[in-house]
């Protein structure tokens, strides 16, 4: 795999080739993708949380995450066709521990029809780069505890169950 780097506005542009997907920043003109990724997210977690507010409702603020210069929005395109996204952002950590900051990744979806080629792997691995690359120790996501599909997938990267957040009605 061949990375080329192109530093822009203080911001690391980071390019992976590879056989079937190139995985490249978000641009602005990527929203209306995004957007509908995001959709599709909110869908597919609803079965998991039984409080997420009825639609219309959003996640996060993905035009400001793409401009943003400390945030890294990912998408991988197969023959110029945007398939899966992820996101990198700094977040602060709880006063106690060992570390300020930390990469937090979200916004991880795949298009059904490109699931099980590794496409969100490779995702993971730049964003896992950019954190490195920008001084972060500790990476960490959340995932609902019924998401099974979804903790093989990051367990398969590396990731390991932290902790269990609980609720009552």
């Amino acid at each position: 795999m061949e990375k080329s780097y192109i530093v822009f506005s203080f911001k690391l542009f980071t390019i992976m080739l590879t056989d079937d997907a190139k995985i490249r920043n978000a641009r602005p003109e990527d929203l209306p993708i995004l957007l509908e990724f995001e959709q599709e997210l909110i869908k597919a977690e609803r079965p998991f949380d039984v409080t997420i507010d009825k639609d219309p409702i959003s996640y996060y603020d993905l035009k400001q995450m793409v401009l943003d210069d400390k945030a890294c929005v990912l998408v991988a395109e197969v023959d110029e066709k945007i398939v899966a996204s992820g996101y990198g952002i700094p977040k602060r950590a709880r006063h106690y521990l060992d570390h300020e900051w930390y990469a937090y990744l979200g916004f991880m979806y795949t298009r059904p029809d490109f699931r099980g080629k590794g496409i969100n792997a490779r995702i993971i691995k730049v964003l896992k780069q950019w954190a490195s690359e920008n001084g972060f120790t500790e990476v960490r996501l959340t995932v609902y505890s019924d998401n099974i599909p979804a903790i093989k997938a990051y367990e398969k990267v590396g990731f390991k169950s932290h902790l269990i957040e609980m609720r009552l009605d």
